[in-house]
């Protein structure tokens, strides 16, 4: 450890050394590289977390760009674990980064889970929210919880208790899933930049003292914080009813954890068969979105090549095909090209983007 790095929250009165230390030995997991973990992630990594792992399986976009920071235009397409992950070390070549560039399921959730220590999440959608707070309540994890809407934001801790009372979940406040629609997230209600900047911070902040074991966290609390006021307070929480805790692996693996917060998205995930039979219209036009050297080769006169790195020059033309299907290696480029499509063409067009990619349909592309 270089104590130079650390030495501004080493000195200071209540901190020191044994504090230090207990953050190079932790193991922290920032689920969502956006709003929220770009913060949460750079202060983390800044402080001397030892291990900081990241979940995200998206791409950057350039809607994201005003409030993920540490992303800039250049990055769009690629990505954000990727990219995150390069900048973190950067900013601090001691700690270990490690990447998770997939969407947690129930069948992966416990598993990488249980590797870390503490887990912070910054998702945007509840049906992620219900997941990682189940999957925490079942492995004992101490949960930091942001969340923002509009000009508001909330922050908690789960499953940590205090003096009064044992740790409560999210559960506790939101026993039941809201209805699809019932809550708008950030793509429909939109954000301004600089609120997840300050809930993640706040999130990274409660992670810190946790761990060093210092201050007052806000255990069994949730806090409040208005951005156009600059108000803020703290509800306290206590154990709820009318809701079903999964106590076991198997009880957790029969939960339903669907989506119910996102609404349109202005594309459509398809399959292989629904891909054939786009491709028999006339009006149909296939973009592969990978870069010119990635393998197996599509056929050009089927598939048009247009590359994430030069896909921005690309929405600046007019074709004439209504119905437009993005297709990439794994299904996570072409969906970031989806969402560029969306916010250029709106309506006019009808996109498509094939679910899982190339890799997941490969006997169908090896025979064409």
């Amino acid at each position: 450890m270089s104590a130079t790095r650390y030495n501004r929250q080493i000195i200071l009165k209540g901190f020191g050394e044994e504090a230090q230390q207990k953050l190079l030995r932790s193991k922290v997991l920032v689920i969502g590289a956006g709003g929220l973990g770009c913060p949460a992630l750079q202060y983390l990594a800044a402080a001397g977390i030892g291990h900081v792992g990241i979940v995200d399986d998206d791409t950057i976009s350039l809607s994201n760009l005003h409030r993920q920071i540490l992303f800039t235009t250049a990055d769009i397409g690629k990505l954000k674990v990727e990219i995150a992950a390069k900048r973190l070390q950067e900013m601090n070549p001691q700690i270990g980064i490690v990447r998770h560039p997939i969407r947690l399921q129930k069948n992966n959730i416990l598993d990488i889970l249980s590797r870390y220590d503490y887990i912070l999440d910054g998702t945007d959608n509840f049906e992620s929210r219900y997941l990682i707070n189940d999957a925490c309540a079942l492995l004992n994890k101490p949960l930091i919880f942001a969340a923002v809407s509009g000009f508001e934001g909330q922050l908690a801790l789960f499953n940590v208790p205090d003096q009064f009372t044992p740790g409560t979940n999210y559960r506790d406040i939101f026993p039941i899933p809201p209805h699809r629609d019932e809550v708008p997230n950030c793509a429909e209600n939109g954000v301004i930049g600089v609120l997840p900047g300050i809930l993640g911070t706040m999130a990274a902040a409660e992670t810190i003292k946790l761990i060093a074991k210092i201050g007052l966290p806000l255990t069994n609390k949730i806090l409040s914080y208005n951005l156009l006021t600059q108000e803020q307070y703290t509800i306290s929480i206590t154990h709820g009813d009318g809701y079903t805790l999964p106590k076991t692996v198997d009880e957790f693996l029969k939960m339903d954890y669907q989506d119910t917060s996102e609404g349109p998205q202005g594309y459509t995930e398809i399959d292989v068969a629904e891909l054939a039979k786009l491709q028999q219209l006339e009006s149909t036009i296939l973009i592969d979105v990978r870069e010119r050297h990635e393998v197996p080769v599509l056929d050009k006169q089927i598939f048009i090549q247009v590359p994430m790195s030069e896909f921005s020059t690309f929405l600046g033309k007019e074709f004439y095909q209504k119905q437009v299907v993005l297709i990439c290696q794994h299904g996570v480029r072409s969906v970031a090209a989806a969402e560029a499509m969306q916010e250029r063409y709106g309506d006019t067009k009808k996109i498509y983007s094939l679910k899982g990619g190339i890799i997941k349909w490969k006997d169908h592309f090896l025979k064409s």
